[in-house]
């Protein structure tokens, strides 16, 4: 007699396959002996320090490179992103900067060119200014002033990037010296 041990992962919702007969209850009762939840990387963000250091281990020796160092705002970056791709795509990401990085210290631009081009992909979670149940943004009776609402949004921006000015003008879409002065016009 041999000893087998069969892990499987989805990210499908078994439950529902099973009431629709599309997955066989009696297969679901074989194979979840012991169960994991795992949340999706965009609802852990802390474990972004662990996954891009491992992940940046795991690209070099694959490569057959040193490792490099990231940069410190590259982590402000990177929680910036949903990564609907799961840690899967922040795998990708990772492998494709090592395998185009030239020095010690880690480019900055891979990560910046591949979040521009997919946050505004259809199916990357993006969602637009609507009414209902869409919104994203919702007012109370009285509207506030572009201003505030230009504030409110620098404010927000910053906190996002942990302070960085050039991922928050990215998050914008404005330059970093617009950023700069509405900062300095605002008193921030």
């Amino acid at each position: 007699m041999h000893n087998a041990r069969v892990v499987v992962a989805t990210n499908q919702d078994i439950q529902a396959l099973q009431e629709s007969r599309k997955f066989h209850k009696d297969l679901y009762y074989r194979l979840c002996g012991h169960q994991i939840h795992i949340l999706p990387l965009r609802d852990r963000r802390e474990d972004l320090p662990v996954l891009l250091d491992h992940f940046l281990e795991k690209a070099s020796e694959t490569l057959g490179k040193k490792k490099p160092t990231p940069p410190r705002e590259l982590l402000a970056l990177l929680a910036t992103y949903p990564f609907p791709g799961n840690i899967r795509e922040l795998q990708f990401l990772v492998l494709d900067a090592v395998s185009s990085h030239k020095s010690a210290k880690l480019s900055m631009e891979v990560f910046k060119s591949y979040i521009r081009q997919n946050q505004s992909t259809p199916g990357c979670e993006t969602k637009h200014l609507a009414h209902g149940e869409n919104a994203i943004v919702s007012f109370s009776e009285q509207l506030p002033t572009l201003r505030q609402t230009e504030q409110l949004l620098i404010v927000e921006a910053m906190k996002r990037a942990s302070g960085n000015q050039a991922i928050a003008s990215q998050l914008l879409g404005i330059t970093r010296q617009a950023l700069n002065k509405r900062l300095k016009q605002g008193g921030q």
